[in-house]
């Protein structure tokens, strides 16, 4: 007999990631990697962070706390929210997860933009529930058609704010409106992984709004500005049924003592924090510039990204692999780049350069 596998599992893309380092360190013989494919913090973990990493590493033989206690409790006293209203997950993709474990049935239906993060289809894919997209409106979501496009058979609505990968951010008032439209029985999830390195005056987050609107989950994760990516660390707000709803399917035990521990440590540390943004700021203030001179199409970002446009998409990924530079292609024109430390920033527009006056 064969092996059956369901049709709605065949039908699912597998997830690509950014290109690893030490991967493309074999196939190109180079010794070093300038990887700007994943949104990754180019300073790294906090010093707090690691030292908190040092100081647990010996009890990783014990199961760590299942419910994250002490993580918890800080965020909620940071966050100005009860315990009871923050989960914790194997990075937000984790809690992306749950979210449609615990909600969708099959033959649901959950509306997404059409460029945004992957994940939220694929997840949406192995529930056996609909996937309806609605098409970037100058780069940022279009909440009218989305608010067009619900059904009675509408259970979920992803919103990526600011938008992975335009990096684009929507004003508080369409938010707001559009929250207002929508019926209390679809889950509005809003991914806020980039939150933290928002530099727009007018904007403020919808912590809340979890009082307000039980069907509210806010996602935030460690893995962006905290520089712990490899840890696996992340959490959602919302409001208590919500977050024990999504308590109720995760794994016992599903982030790690020492993702747990470095978190913690990493809240703290306001100087990297500072540092970080700063670092991102300052790499914006050089990129756009470099765009510019060069007439390259980009969008101006609220994130540790910049999306922009070549005509030769495909071709200027695989030349800055061999270039010993890792970018991120989307799909036709369509590329992303992190922005990373000063001499990084300094050598991809470099061979950004090259690689264009080579198709002149």
């Amino acid at each position: 007999m064969k092996l059956k596998i369901p049709e709605n599992i065949q039908k699912i893309i597998p997830y690509k990631a950014g290109k690893p380092i030490e991967e493309l360190k074999r196939e190109m013989g180079l010794n070093r990697i300038i990887k700007l494919a994943s949104n990754e913090n180019p300073l790294g973990p906090s010093p707090m962070a690691l030292k908190a990493i040092s100081q647990f590493k010996k009890s990783i033989f014990r199961y760590p706390d299942g419910n994250g206690y002490d993580l918890v409790l800080a965020l909620a006293e940071r966050l100005k929210v009860f315990p009871s209203q923050v989960a914790l997950g194997n990075g937000s993709n984790e809690l992306i997860e749950l979210l449609t474990r615990a909600f969708l049935l099959p033959g649901d239906e959950v509306i997404m933009a059409d460029l945004t993060f992957s994940l939220y289809s694929m997840m949406t894919e192995v529930a056996h529930a609909k996937v309806v997209t609605v098409p970037l409106k100058a780069d940022r979501h279009d909440l009218g058609t989305m608010a067009a496009k619900i059904t009675d058979r509408t259970r979920m609505i992803f919103i990526c704010n600011p938008n992975n990968p335009t990096g684009t951010l929507l004003p508080r008032h369409e938010i707001m409106e559009f929250i207002n439209q929508v019926s209390s029985d679809i889950v509005l999830v809003f991914d806020h992984a980039y939150e933290e390195y928002v530099t727009d005056a007018t904007y403020s987050n919808l912590i809340g709004e979890i009082n307000r609107h039980e069907n509210i989950v806010i996602l935030r994760t460690f893995s962006k500005l905290y520089g712990l990516a490899g840890l696996r660390i992340g959490y959602g707000i919302g409001s208590e049924k919500m977050i024990e709803t999504l308590n109720k399917v995760r794994q016992p035990f599903n982030t790690n003592l020492l993702s747990q521990k470095a978190a913690l440590a990493a809240l703290g540390d306001e100087f990297h924090l500072r540092a970080s943004r700063q670092n991102n700021i300052d790499g914006k203030n050089y990129l756009y510039p470099c765009f510019d001179e060069m007439r390259i199409k980009y969008v101006p970002t609220e994130t540790n990204f910049i999306f922009f446009e070549v005509e030769k998409g495909p071709e200027l990924f695989d030349w800055m692999l061999k270039e010993g530079i890792i970018i991120r292609h989307i799909k036709g024109k369509q590329m992303r780049v992190t922005i990373g430390k000063p001499d990084e920033n300094k050598k991809f527009t470099l061979k950004l350069k090259q690689f264009l006056r080579l198709q002149t």
